[in-house]
This record gives structure tokens, C-alpha cells and sequence, in this order.
């Protein structure tokens, strides 16, 4: 399913277009993607996302 509505970073404004209208920038959908139990990447998408945690989690032990 392809999402029709979309958000520039830059100007927090919605559009349907693939560019924004205000200041020309990229636009991105805004909608996460699907859950999954079975996702085999959680773990890389974490490590990622939250590095800070992790680094905590090593000087704790």
C-alpha cells in the first residue's frame, strides 16, 4: 500500500506532493512502518536509533 499523504522535515507541512510546496525540500511519508513479530531487524534498527541506550547498558556492567 502506497501512502498518499506526506510531510517536509524542514517546514513541518503536509502535502500529497513529493516536494514541498513552501520550500522546494524532499518530502517523506509520515506513517511507520508495519509491526511485525517476526521482524528479524528490530535489533539493527535499534542499535541504530537509540545508541545512547546501549552505551548505558555497557558501563553498567
Amino acid at each position: 500500500m502506497k501512502w498518499k499523504i506526506r510531510k517536509c522535515l524542514n517546514c513541518k507541512v503536509y502535502t500529497l506532493k513529493d516536494w514541498c510546496p513552501k520550500c522546494g525540500a524532499k518530502t517523506y511519508t509520515p506513517h511507520p512502518p508495519r509491526f511485525s513479530p517476526e521482524d528479524k531487524y528490530v535489533e539493527y534498527r535499534i542499535k541504530t536509533k537509540y545508541p545512547e541506550i546501549l552505551k548505558k547498558k555497557e558501563t553498567i556492567k
